[in-house]
């Protein structure tokens, strides 16, 4: 059976869970957890850059990182559920690459503020993260993405942007709500529909000793 290395907290390990429980693959797929921050992890062997979700699969090979993961679970269901085939998949990839940045920028200001001691924390570099998501959001808030009302409206751009806000919600304590209600809506609306998003949602924990992130 296929081995996916995540954590409970990672947005993009998330996207994989959810594109699995939709595809009908849950149960085809164990989920062990992995420490990215451990040497002696065996993450690092799987994937040479230590980063997850990697899914390890029955040969020993191993596909990285969510992007790749998510196409080859859909090719693995029959091809075209998440990722749909011609002109509409563009959208679609566009999507879940700007979700993707949002995750990207999100986790570096975590990462800056639980790695590096506060009197060595580079402001400028924060403020730079906090503004490719500001800039993401407002992007979105003026032309959200297509509702999602049932699991069959789901696909990988919206599954990713659903876990980026739920980053947001989760690290940031859901402060970019209240500057884009259209946005808030829309991922409720999302965690109404998928059951997935719901099972894997954790309490909101910001890292200790933060500053407003999201300026």
């Amino acid at each position: 059976m296929p081995v996916l290395r995540s954590s409970p907290a990672s947005p993009f390990g998330r996207k994989v869970k959810i594109a699995a429980e939709l595809l009908d693959l849950k149960g085809q797929i164990a989920i062990e957890e992995a420490n990215t921050a451990d040497p002696a992890d065996s993450l690092r062997n799987q994937n040479p850059l230590g980063k997850i979700p990697a899914l390890v699969l029955d040969d020993g090979t191993v596909l990285f990182d969510s992007r790749v993961i998510v196409e080859y679970l859909d090719h693995l269901a029959g091809g075209g559920r998440l990722l749909p085939a011609g002109d509409t998949r563009f959208p679609v990839l566009r999507l879940q690459a700007l979700a993707d940045g949002i995750m990207d920028a999100g986790i570096l200001q975590v990462y800056e503020k639980r790695f590096r001691p506060a009197q060595y924390r580079f402001d400028d570099w924060m403020d730079y993260q906090a503004s490719k998501i500001e800039r993401a959001l407002e992007s979105l808030e003026k032309q959200a993405p297509k509702d999602v009302t049932k699991p069959s409206d789901a696909d990988a751009g919206t599954i990713a942007l659903a876990c980026a806000l739920g980053y947001l919600d989760l690290r940031f304590a859901g402060e970019w709500r209240e500057m884009h209600p259209q946005l808030a809506a829309w991922v409720d609306a999302f965690e109404a529909a998928i059951p997935a998003f719901a099972a894997t949602k954790l309490a909101p924990a910001p890292v200790p000793d933060t500053a407003v992130p999201l300026r």
